[in-house]
């Protein structure tokens, strides 16, 4: 995301304050600034019309810094594997180190562990979910189930703060659903090759709580930003400490690998892993914060093409034909 002027430059307070177009604000405003109390009514609607154009200027188009920032979302997302305490360790070394005076990239803000603490384990919840997934399906089936995140998002923004989705999103969605389940059910068929990935139920069990809690995940990152008034670098630095904590807490259930027996050029690898997280991290926040949750998931579901089309290259698991056109459905509802 690029703006005019940098993020050092600017201080929190500097931000763009909500502006209301309400006469008691408008009241409020003329008291402060030595109007007459009782302004005339051709006045005070005036004013309330500048400030309702206003608001329609701040909800205007992302513009470049919405483009730049998916760019280095789907680009860094597409190289990164795992690793998910690591990479928060390092996206919260990496803001905490830019927000030193010494570099002042931003201005840190505080926020209690407590408040922070919903964010950070929905994050952890959604990470543990998404790779039991990977343990029990297929890959093709995991990225395609992730497509269901934009209808999922809509349907919380909608029960939870009344938000509602053009007329014209709602055939999209269907297909894209549609797709999915055709995905879902050909692809946990039995293969006649053993050596091939396929899904199961337990798979296709971990796979939708992954996304219903990753959809509980992408409207709360929304909506912190709007309660506690914090930028993204602000939010992440806030949360990367506290989601490493409770990802570590998970590694004694889970398979400890030997060290010793990794090599230096995979450790070089892991160290290239952990700087692409923290690109996918603070991207994330970004785009979530310019264009809203539902925008942020369907930058995701590019990312989706690309793997999917990856996997389609160099996968020797067999595709059946009803899998192809459960894939291309749930395509076309995503690019419509």
């Amino acid at each position: 995301m690029s703006y005019t002027t940098t993020l050092s430059e600017k201080a929190p307070e500097e931000a763009v304050q909500p502006v209301s177009s309400t006469l008691s604000d408008y009241d409020a405003d003329l008291s402060s600034s030595g109007y007459p109390e009782s302004p005339d009514l051709e006045d005070r609607e005036k004013y309330a019309g500048i400030l309702a154009d206003t608001k329609k200027t701040d909800k205007a188009a992302p513009g470049l810094g919405f483009i730049v920032w998916t760019a280095i979302n789907v680009a860094s997302t597409v190289a990164i594997v795992a690793f998910a305490a690591y990479h928060f360790f390092i996206t919260g070394a990496t803001l905490w180190v830019v927000s030193r005076p010494q570099c002042a990239i931003f201005i840190p803000k505080q926020v209690s562990i407590m408040q922070i603490s919903p964010l950070a384990a929905a994050m952890c919840i959604q990470v543990v979910l998404q790779n039991l997934s990977l343990a029990y399906s297929s890959v093709m089936f995991h990225q395609l189930a992730r497509l269901l995140l934009t209808p999922v998002v809509a349907l919380l923004n909608y029960m939870l703060y009344s938000t509602k989705i053009p007329r014209a999103a709602v055939s999209p969605l269907i297909l894209l659903c549609s797709g999915v389940g055709i995905v879902s059910y050909y692809d946990s068929l039995a293969m006649d090759s053993a050596s091939a990935a396929s899904t199961s139920s337990r798979g296709t069990i971990f796979a939708l709580a992954g996304v219903c809690t990753s959809a509980v995940y992408t409207v709360w990152i929304g909506q912190y930003h709007k309660k506690f008034q914090l930028n993204s670098m602000q939010l992440l630095l806030n949360q990367a400490p506290v989601s490493t904590v409770l990802l570590l807490l998970t590694v004694h259930f889970t398979a400890t690998p030997p060290l010793a027996a990794v090599p230096v050029s995979m450790w070089v690898l892991i160290l290239m892993s952990g700087l692409f997280a923290s690109l996918v991290n603070l991207s994330q926040f970004f785009i979530i914060h310019l264009a809203g949750p539902i925008s942020g998931t369907v930058v995701g579901q590019l990312k989706t093409c690309i793997i999917v089309g990856l996997g389609w290259a160099f996968s020797t698991h067999p595709i059946s034909f009803q899998s192809i056109v459960g894939i291309m459905l749930a395509l076309a509802g995503m690019s419509l």
